[in-house]
C-alpha cells in the first residue's frame, strides 16, 4: 500500500514536471541503468573471451590500449577455433530462439524499431537475454560489437520506465532513444557521441531534437558509471600523433570517402544478404549461428583478425612500426574478411554489434589504403592514424546516416579532433556513394514517416490544442474501495465500457474495462483490478493524446489536471476538436483580405491585453495571430495562452486591421517588419 501511494505521487510529479527538471531525474536513472548494465556486459564478455578463445584455443585477441593493450597473437590450437566458434554460435542460438526470438541480431536495430513502433512494448527480459548470448557469441570468436546490447539494455530500461511511471507517448520515445544512446556512449567511452546518437539514429535524414538534451544527462551519467569501475581513457589511448596540416592532402582523404563508400554499400548488402539466405534454410533457427560459427572460425585461422571485436587490431593500424610489420595481403583483405564474417556471426541470428564491426572495417580499409599510398604518392602522412581515423568515420558514419555522432565518437575514443575537418569531406563524399541505403533496417528517413509523429505531420493544428481544451466530463467515476461485482452493476446500468477509477484522496488510480471484470472474483477490490494505464495530462497536444491512445491500445484515455480528474478523451473526440479548429482557422483566414502584411508588435505593460487569454482577446476582424515570442522562446498561440507584457507577437494584419490592433493593445506600441 505505501509503495502504491509513493508510486502515484512519483507519477504525478513526473507529470507536472517541466522538461529540463523531469529529464534530469530520468536521464540520471537511464544513465545509471545504462552504465551498470555497460559494466555487466564488459565483465562477461572478458570472462568468455579466457574461457572460449583463451582457455579452450590458447588465443589471447589483441586488444586496445585502453583496455589492456595485448599486441597480436597467433592462436596455440588453431585447428580448434572453428568448433569453438560454433560451439559458442550453437549455445548463443540456443539461448536466444528458445528465450527470446527478437534478441537475435544486433540490438541497436530493434532498439530503432521500438522508438518507432513500441515504446513502452519492450520485454524486460530482452536485455538480459541479449547480454548473456552477446557475450557468448563474440566470446567465442563470433564476429559483433559491444554496442548492440549495451543499446538494447539502456532501449530496455527506458521501456519498463516508460511503463513504470506511464509516462506518455512522447516521453516513453524519448526514454527509449536516450537509453539507447547511453548504452553506446559508455561501452564506447564517447559521451558526446552517444548522446548526439540518441537523436541521429532513429532517422535517415532527420534529428529528434527533443532526445537531445535527456541524451547529455544520460549519457554523461552512464559514463561515468561506466568509468568509475573501467576506467575512463580513450579506448585507443590518445592518438596525438594524427594531425592536418597539408591540403594536399584532401585527395587522399576523398579518396578515403570514396573507398569507404563503395565498401559501406558492400557492406550492407553482404549483412541483409546474408539475413536473407539464413532465413530461407529450413533447419531449426537455433543451428543457424553454430554452422555460421563453423565458417567464420575457419576464415579465423588464416585470419584472426575477424575474430571477437577486432578493436585490437585497429589499434595495430594506428602504429606505424606495427603496421608495416604486417603482410600487406592481410592488410587488404581483413577488411573484406570481417564484412564477411560479421554477416555470417550476426545475419545467421548470433547476437551481437554491427556498430562496432563496421568501423574496424573502416579502421582498417585507412591502414590498407595508407600502405598502399605510403612512399609512393606526395604529402602522404608518415603516420597512418589520420587514415585509419577519418576512415572509420567516412564509413560508419555514412552507412548509419549518422555523420555528426559517428564522428564524434571516434574523436572520443582516439582522443583526436584534429581529423574532423578531413573527416568531414570524406564522410560527405561517402553518404553520396552510400545514398539512401542504411545498415539500420529500422531507420526512417524523417520524423514525417514515423509512427511517433504521424499524428502531428499529418495533422499539424493537433500540436496547438491541449488535451484540456477537448476533454469532456466523466459519466461515472469509480473508487478503488468498489467490488468488481458493485463496478459491473454501475458500468453495466449507465451503458459505458469502462471507468476511471479513484483513490480515497481523489487522485486516479487507473481505469477498468467491463469486458476484462468479467474475468475477476465478485468480491475483490477495484484496487487490485485496475489497470494503471497511462493517462494525459491537461496541457499534453492533441498529438501527443493520439500517439497514447494507439500505442496503449485503447479507445479513450483520462485526462489529468492540477486539481485530479479533469475528463476523458476518445478518438473521436479529438478529431471533433481538430474539426473545429480546422474550420474556425478557415474561417478566419478567409475573413482576412490577401492585402496585408506580416507585422511584429510588442505588448506594453500597460495593456489591457496582459493577463488574458487568446482566446478571449478579441482580435480585429483583419487580423490574424501567428505566433507569441517570450524571453526568445516561441509559443504556439493556443486559445489558453495568456499574454503577458513583454511579449512579441506575429501578427498578419491588413491596413485596416493595423489601427484597431495598436489601440487594442493600448498605445503605440511599435511595429517592425517581421523577420524572414
Amino acid at each position: 500500500m505505501i509503495f502504491a501511494s509513493v508510486l502515484r505521487t512519483a507519477r504525478i510529479r513526473i507529470r507536472e514536471a517541466d522538461h529540463l527538471r523531469k529529464w534530469i531525474v530520468l536521464g540520471a536513472l537511464i544513465g545509471v541503468i545504462a552504465g551498470l548494465g555497460a559494466v555487466v556486459f564488459f565483465t562477461a564478455l572478458e570472462f568468455a573471451t579466457k574461457v572460449f578463445l583463451g582457455g579452450l584455443a590458447g588465443y589471447t585477441p589483441s586488444t586496445p590500449v585502453g583496455e589492456g593493450g595485448h599486441a597480436l597473437a597467433t592462436p596455440g590450437r588453431p585447428w580448434a577455433i572453428p568448433f569453438i566458434v560454433a560451439m559458442g554460435g550453437l549455445i548463443s542460438g540456443i539461448i536466444v530462439f528458445r528465450l527470446a526470438p527478437e534478441a537475435e541480431g544486433h540490438g541497436t536495430d530493434a532498439a530503432i524499431s521500438a522508438f518507432h513502433h513500441g515504446a513502452r512494448r519492450v520485454r524486460a527480459r530482452i536485455p538480459l537475454i541479449k547480454l548473456v548470448a552477446s557475450a557468448i557469441t563474440i566470446g567465442s570468436g563470433g564476429s559483433g560489437g559491444r554496442e548492440g546490447p549495451t543499446a538494447q539494455i539502456g532501449a530496455g530500461f527506458g521501456s519498463f520506465l516508460a511503463r513504470f511511471l506511464d509516462l506518455d507517448a512522447r516521453d516513453a520515445r524519448i526514454a527509449v532513444a536516450t537509453g539507447m544512446g547511453a548504452g553506446i556512449g559508455a561501452i564506447f567511452r564517447a559521451p558526446m557521441g552517444g548522446a548526439i546518437l540518441a537523436a541521429e539514429i532513429p532517422y535517415q535524414d532527420d534529428l529528434e531534437a527533443d532526445a537531445l538534451i535527456p541524451g547529455f544527462v544520460a549519457s554523461i551519467v552512464s559514463f561515468s558509471v561506466f568509468g568509475a569501475f573501467i576506467g575512463f581513457a580513450p579506448i585507443f589511448g590518445d592518438v596525438a600523433s594524427a594531425g592536418f596540416t597539408d591540403p594536399r592532402q584532401l585527395a587522399y582523404y576523398a579518396l578515403i570517402g570514396l573507398v569507404a563508400g563503395v565498401f559501406g554499400r558492400l557492406y550492407i548488402g553482404s549483412f541483409y544478404g546474408a539475413t536473407h539466405w539464413f532465413a530461407r534454410w529450413t533447419l531449426p533457427r537455433e543451428v543457424r549461428p553454430a554452422i555460421a560459427g563453423f565458417i567464420v572460425g575457419c576464415i579465423g585461422i588464416f585470419m584472426p583478425g575477424v575474430l571477437g571485436t577486432g578493436y585490437g587490431w585497429v589499434q595495430a593500424g594506428l602504429d606505424r612500426t606495427t603496421l608495416l610489420g604486417l603482410p600487406l595481403w592481410v592488410v587488404l583483405l581483413l577488411p573484406l574478411g570481417k564484412i564477411i564474417a560479421t554477416s555470417l556471426s550476426i545475419g545467421s541470428g548470433g547476437s551481437g554489434g554491427i556498430f562496432g564491426p563496421g568501423m574496424v572495417i573502416g579502421g582498417l580499409l585507412g591502414a590498407g589504403v595508407w600502405r598502399l599510398l605510403e612512399g609512393v604518392a606526395p604529402a602522404v602522412p608518415a603516420d597512418p592514424s589520420g587514415f585509419v581515423i577519418v576512415a572509420m568515420m567516412a564509413l560508419f558514419g555514412s552507412i548509419a546516416h549518422a555523420p555528426l555522432a559517428v564522428m564524434l565518437m571516434v574523436a572520443e575514443m582516439t582522443g583526436n579532433l584534429a581529423m574532423l575537418a578531413p573527416a568531414m569531406l570524406a564522410i560527405g563524399i561517402a553518404m553520396i556513394v552510400v545514398g539512401p541505403r542504411t545498415i539500420y533496417a529500422s531507420q526512417l528517413r524523417g520524423r514525417s514517416e514515423s509512427p511517433a509523429h504521424q499524428f502531428r505531420f499529418a495533422m499539424p493544428l493537433l500540436s496547438s490544442i491541449p488535451a484540456g481544451d477537448a476533454a469532456r466530463a466523466v459519466r461515472l467515476v469509480l473508487h478503488a474501495s468498489d467490488t468488481v461485482r458493485s463496478a459491473i452493476e454501475r458500468l453495466t446500468g449507465a451503458d459505458l465500457p469502462g471507468a476511471p477509477v479513484l483513490d480515497r484522496d481523489g487522485t486516479l488510480r487507473g481505469v477498468v474495462d467491463l469486458d476484462a471484470l468479467v474475468k475477476q472474483p465478485p468480491e475483490v477490490k477495484l484496487a487490485d483490478a485496475v489497470d494503471s494505464t497511462a493517462s494525459v495530462s491537461v496541457d499534453d497536444p492533441l498529438d501527443d493524446v493520439l500517439a497514447t491512445l494507439a500505442d496503449s491500445h485503447r479507445t479513450w484515455v483520462p485526462v489529468t489536471g492540477p486539481d485530479g480528474l479533469a475528463g476523458i478523451l476518445s478518438a473521436t473526440d479529438v478529431m471533433a476538436a481538430y474539426r473545429a479548429a480546422l474550420a474556425a482557422n478557415v474561417r478566419r483566414v478567409r475573413s482576412v483580405s490577401t492585402r496585408g502584411a506580416m507585422i511584429e508588435v510588442d505588448v506594453p505593460a500597460a495593456s489591457p491585453l496582459v493577463g488574458v487569454t487568446v482566446a478571449a482577446a478579441g482580435w480585429p476582424p483583419d487580423t490574424v495571430l501567428v505566433t507569441i515570442v517570450r524571453d526568445g522562446r516561441t509559443i504556439v498561440p493556443r486559445g489558453n495562452a495568456v499574454l503577458r507584457a513583454g511579449d512579441r507577437l506575429t501578427v498578419f494584419s491588413t491596413e485596416a486591421g493595423r489601427g484597431p490592433l495598436e489601440a487594442m493593445l493600448g498605445g503605440s506600441p511599435t511595429a517592425v517588419p517581421a523577420q524572414a
